[in-house]
């Protein structure tokens, strides 16, 4: 592992139960949650080589993670100056800058710093929930950006999916089931063919409460529904699927 500096009151947590990766996280700007780690596993990556692309990267915690999975190169996007500060150190800290560049940009402007219909894989892990009045906003204006609408809808995130995904490449996504009906929507409008969509729940005998979702680029309509998720058994301990995804067991 490579020293980082830490500012403000960051702090260096495990990101893998073999301790063989470390993520600078923030409570007060940054720390990822169970949904990036569902999705880097949900998402297909090709192992050998290929061209991966993160939008909304956070802290770089999709990119690590996916790092796992793949050799091939791995670019995140992320607006936010000092959370991609964050990332920039995690990715060096981990000894990755030769696989994961990153780029501090706006995904909605982003034509002249990335190639068109390049990647073969794009994933994302956008804001969940339309943006808010100004009196609804989150002190944290961090946290608000990171969960709201602010800088790009549900819309520009599944626009910019298209525009920097290949013809028959993946876009993988996790969401809440809320918006299932827009995301299939926007997926269609932008050539995007839903292929698989899995929903993850609490526990048995509650509402589902995230998405995963991948489409093809310009694909044919077959949509499979993959088993459910459950995160916790009844007695509140994780169930064996949940495991072995996030201690990275399969």
């Amino acid at each position: 592992m490579v020293e980082v500096e830490l500012y403000d009151d960051e702090r260096i947590d495990y990101l893998l139960a073999d301790n063989s990766m470390k993520i600078i996280q923030s409570p007060s700007a940054f720390s990822f949650s169970l949904d990036a780690v569902l999705l880097a596993h949900f998402a297909y990556v090709p192992f050998k080589k290929g061209k991966i692309l993160d939008l909304c990267t956070g802290n770089g915690v999709i990119p690590l993670l996916l790092s796992r999975k793949t050799k091939g190169s791995i670019t995140g996007v992320e607006i936010q100056d000092r959370i991609y500060q964050m990332a920039t150190r995690n990715v060096a800290m981990n000894q990755l800058t030769s696989q994961i560049e990153l780029i501090h940009g706006d995904l909605n402007h982003l034509q002249t710093r990335l190639l068109q219909s390049h990647f073969d894989v794009v994933t994302c892990n956008p804001p969940y929930f339309p943006t808010p009045s100004k009196t609804e906003h989150n002190h944290n204006e961090y946290l608000t950006i990171a969960r709201h609408e602010v800088y790009c809808t549900l819309e520009d995130v599944i626009k910019a999916c298209k525009r920097y995904v290949r013809p028959g490449g993946k876009v993988a996504m996790v969401h809440r089931p809320g918006r299932l009906v827009d995301i299939i929507r926007l997926f269609r409008k932008y050539k995007l063919e839903p292929k698989r969509l899995k929903f993850v729940y609490p526990k048995q005998g509650k509402e589902a409460n995230m998405l995963l979702i991948e489409g093809t680029r310009d694909g044919k309509a077959d949509l499979k529904i993959l088993p459910p998720l459950y995160i916790y058994q009844a007695n509140g301990s994780y169930t064996e699927e949940a495991e072995d995804i996030i201690y990275d067991r399969k």
